[in-house]
C-alpha cells in the first residue's frame, strides 16, 4: 500500500501552550502509528475518524472508536496509538478557567452526536491558535461550553492497566483466546489459583472482576472488527466468543447505548457525509 504523503507534525505538540489564553486547533492524518507520551496546559478534545484510537495515560488504556471523542484534562500525561496510519485526528485544546463544570476535570469518552459531529466538522477550516475574540474563538468555545450539556453517558470504553505481572499474564491470555468462551474457573485453575483468590486479585489490581474485564475487552475486538467492514454481525459476535447474537447485540447495546447494525449504519452515514 501507497505510504500517504504527510507524517504527524509533533512540533505541533509544543505550540499547543505557546499562546496560553488561545484555543490551539489541530487536524491532521496520522500518518505513523505512535504520538509518544506527553502533556500540555490546555485540556485536549481529540475526535478521530477513520479507524480505532488507543490512548494509554499512566493507569488506564482508553479505546476511542470512530464517531466519539476523548476529553483529556490538563496535565495528563498521555500518548496516542491510531490502529491505522489513515486515521485523521481532530483536536482542540482549551485553556483551564476558573470554577470550571466537574465534566472538565475527568478523562472520558463520549458519543458524537449530529449536532457535535457538524461543529466538529466545521473546525476543519482552521489550524493553529484561535485567537481570544476572534469568530472561530467564540465557536470553539461554544463547542467546549456544550459539553457537559449533551454528553450524559461517560462510556466505559477502558481498561485498567496491570501492575501485578502475574495478572498480566492472564490478561494477555483473555487477549489471546477472545473467540473462545472463558470460564473464569478454568482461568483459575489454569494459571494455579483459587477462584476465590484470582478474584480478589482482580479486585485489587485492577477494581474490577474478572467478568466486567472480560466483557469490556470482547466489545472492544467487536467495535475493531465491525470497523473493518470485514465480518456480518453474526461472524464478529462469533468472533469475540458470543454464539448468541441477541447476547452478543444485548451486551454491546449495554455499554455503546446502541446495537452493531446501527453502529454500522452509523458509520455509512457518515462515510456519505463526507
Amino acid at each position: 500500500m501507497e505510504q500517504p504523503p504527510f507524517k504527524v507534525d509533533k512540533y505541533y505538540i509544543k505550540k499547543v501552550d505557546a499562546d496560553k489564553k488561545s484555543i490551539y486547533c489541530h487536524h491532521d492524518i496520522m500518518g505513523e502509528l505512535l504520538v509518544p507520551t506527553h502533556k500540555h496546559d490546555k485540556a485536549q478534545m481529540l475526535y478521530a475518524e477513520g479507524d480505532v484510537v488507543f490512548v494509554t495515560t499512566e493507569t488506564k488504556s482508553y479505546f476511542l472508536p470512530a464517531r466519539h471523542f476523548i476529553w483529556i484534562p490538563s496535565g495528563v500525561e498521555h500518548s496516542i496509538h491510531p490502529k491505522s496510519e489513515q486515521v485523521m485526528m481532530r483536536n482542540l485544546y482549551f485553556p483551564v478557567e476558573k470554577d470550571e463544570d466537574e465534566f472538565y476535570r475527568s478523562e472520558g469518552i463520549y458519543p458524537v452526536n449530529n449536532l457535535l459531529l457538524q461543529m466538529m466538522m466545521f473546525t476543519n477550516q482552521w489550524n493553529g491558535d484561535l485567537k481570544k475574540g476572534s469568530p472561530s474563538f467564540v465557536i470553539a468555545k461554544a463547542i467546549k461550553a456544550i459539553l457537559p450539556q449533551i454528553c450524559h453517558t461517560n462510556l466505559p470504553l477502558e481498561l485498567p492497566q496491570a501492575k501485578d505481572a502475574r495478572l498480566g499474564k492472564i490478561l494477555r491470555y483473555i487477549e489471546n483466546n477472545l473467540g473462545e468462551t472463558i470460564l473464569f474457573a478454568d482461568v483459575a485453575h489454569e494459571f494455579g489459583y483459587s477462584e476465590r483468590s484470582l478474584y480478589r486479585l482482580f479486585q485489587k489490581d485492577l477494581k474490577m472482576s474478572f467478568i466486567q474485564y472480560y466483557t469490556i475487552r470482547r466489545i472492544l475486538k467487536a467495535i475493531e472488527l465491525l470497523l473493518e467492514r470485514k465480518l456480518s454481525v453474526k461472524e464478529v459476535a462469533l468472533e469475540v466468543g458470543y454464539n448468541s447474537v441477541p447476547t452478543f447485540s444485548n451486551t454491546f447495546f449495554k455499554i455503546l447505548g446502541q446495537r452493531p447494525s446501527d453502529y454500522l449504519n452509523g458509520e455509512e452515514i457518515l462515510e456519505r457525509g463526507k
